[in-house]
């Protein structure tokens, strides 16, 4: 494994509809790899079932009902049906063995005539290059934390929100980031892999985190669902997530995230229900 998204998220065919692939611990959060990057192994194997070109990958909704941990992956894949203009399927990633992992329902489509429009603006944020890098070190006075692995690949820019160590009365979720691949899986047609995209759309616990406010338990809060819907192909280095979380209540929150490119174009939506989980007893 080379750390790298566009090496590491590859699939084998071992049989029709059914694939094998290996993820090591370059992708981990806490404590297991991050749920979208899970989820892009199972649309890897998808695209490849499809197997049509004209047909991209338009919306995704992942229910993550098993533990999927690092080491080698099972992927199972079932054409739900197969169309001119569009392909339904469902997929899971799952370790060998295991009864339940990660399971998606995708529609992957061909471009047809209708309406164009966007009917929603972008927040107003300074550049990436004006923005606190996660990767800077913590102001005096505030102990430094190991980053996890998963940050160690993707660097995040903190547009809108505060800090975990600033102290401030919370007033609302809003946040933003901007977010980056070290090594950004571009295509052969200069776009990113729209698997890239899903891997950074499923970050949204920070907006909860700024609605709690500063101090409190340590917590965390793993997906129990997520859902993408993908737009325009993004040929920028830097993504600009702009979170936003809606409810939070009996353990669980939900949260959305609007994703734009660097020039201001609305690349996908998604959506996610999360479950807290205390580190402390």
């Amino acid at each position: 494994m080379s750390g790298v998204f566009a090496d590491d998220v590859a699939v084998t065919r071992v049989a029709p509809g059914r694939y094998a692939a290996v993820l090591d611990h370059s992708w981990d959060l806490v404590p297991l790899p991050q749920g979208g990057m899970i989820a892009s192994f199972g649309l890897r194997a998808a695209a490849s079932e499809v197997s049509e070109p004209s047909q991209e990958l338009r919306s995704l909704t992942t229910v993550f009902a098993g533990q999927v941990a690092a080491g080698e992956l099972d992927i199972e894949v079932e054409i739900l049906r197969r169309g001119r203009s569009a392909t339904q399927l469902v997929t899971t990633v799952r370790n060998p063995g295991s009864q339940a992992g990660a399971t998606t329902v995708a529609v992957f489509g061909s471009r047809r005539r209708g309406p164009t429009f966007v009917d929603v603006s972008p927040p107003l944020v300074p550049p990436p290059s004006d923005c606190p890098s996660y990767r800077q070190e913590p102001p005096p006075g505030v102990e430094p934390f190991e980053p996890r692995p998963f940050w160690t690949r993707v660097e995040g820019r903190q547009a809108l929100g505060h800090a975990p160590w600033e102290e401030y009365q919370p007033t609302g979720s809003e946040v933003a980031t901007w977010l980056r691949f070290d090594d950004p899986p571009f295509l052969e047609d200069g776009s990113l892999d729209p698997l890239g995209v899903v891997t950074l759309a499923d970050r949204m616990p920070g907006c909860v985190g700024e609605r709690m406010g500063p101090g409190g338990e340590p917590w965390f809060a793993p997906s129990a669902d997520l859902t993408v819907h993908l737009y325009e192909p993004v040929r920028t280095e830097w993504i600009l997530a702009h979170d936003r979380a809606r409810w939070a209540d009996d353990g669980w929150a939900s949260a959305e995230s609007t994703l734009w490119d660097e020039d201001g174009n609305l690349i996908a939506f998604a959506t996610q229900m999360m479950i807290f989980t205390y580190l402390t007893p």
